[in-house]
């Protein structure tokens, strides 16, 4: 049986060609669609929305956070994919106990493509891994580049106010775009107030976790008449799967957004 070692550095023992497998992270789901693997994944979470015909149809085993164990035991998984920020870390120790669990730490685009190599060579689709590798280092490297970084601020969520610190992947994504994180002192997710975001002169609002909605652009630009306020697309900010595909494509119509204004920021 092949041993490997996940990226908190835990060894798991997983089978040459797992044939039931259980995904507890909606960015990993979509990655495992891409690489073909409708047959061997038999469970998912409720917030495994991608790919729909998968949402719809396959086990649910519950929430990233409120996973059900007897679901899990019903389907006798002989590989289980976790993510260190996503599920707590009680409950993958108590699946750990009884099946494979290779837990994924994804923190920029280059963790990101090394859980994908290894997802390749756990499920025996290296070659596919490969190929959608490639694609991502080749959509990131064309992105339009930014002589002067805008300040920029990034809100995941609504009372309190809630940005992202310089040790997440969405930090990375935003400097891979050009733009300043005004709160990458910080780490984590820590709650802000509105005066904080002061500093700022773009304000991107995220349709996820907390689903910001246009109502939301004109409740914050009465308090910051000089920002610019957009909401952005969460999952291609956050997804670390196969959804960094079309990431580099929506960053760039992002950037020509934010920029209009003033076209000389951007070489494109």
């Amino acid at each position: 049986m092949p041993v490997y070692t996940d990226q908190t550095g835990r060894i798991v023992d997983v089978p040459a060609r797992p044939s039931r497998i259980v995904s507890l992270v909606p960015s990993q789901t979509e990655l495992l669609s891409t690489l073909g693997l409708d047959e061997q994944v038999v469970g998912i979470t409720k917030f495994c929305v991608h790919p729909h015909n998968w949402f719809r149809h396959k086990t649910r085993v519950g929430g990233t956070k409120t996973i059900h164990t007897h679901i899990i035991d019903s389907l006798q998984p002989d590989l289980i994919l976790a993510n260190k920020e996503e599920n707590l870390k009680e409950q993958v120790d108590i699946l750990a106990e009884k099946y494979p669990v290779w837990v994924s730490d994804v923190h920029d685009l280059d963790s990101a493509l090394a859980m994908l190599e290894q997802f390749g060579f756990m499920t025996g689709t290296s070659e596919k891994a490969n190929e959608l590798i490639h694609a991502i280092k080749n959509g990131f490297s064309v992105l339009p580049s930014v002589k002067n970084q805008l300040p920029t601020a990034y809100l995941i969520w609504r009372n309190p106010y809630m940005t992202v610190g310089s040790d997440t992947f969405i930090h990375d994504m935003l400097n891979r775009c050009g733009l300043q994180n005004i709160f990458g002192h910080l780490t984590r997710y820590p709650s802000i107030t509105v005066d904080d975001l002061k500093a700022c002169q773009l304000l991107l609002l995220s349709s996820e976790p907390y689903p910001f909605k246009q109502q939301h652009i004109h409740e914050l630009q009465a308090q910051l008449p000089h920002t610019t306020i957009l909401l952005a697309d969460g999952e291609l900010f956050s997804w670390y799967g196969s959804r960094l595909l079309h990431a580099p494509a929506y960053f760039a119509a992002l950037l020509r957004q934010v920029h209009n204004f003033d076209q000389h920021d951007l070489d494109i």
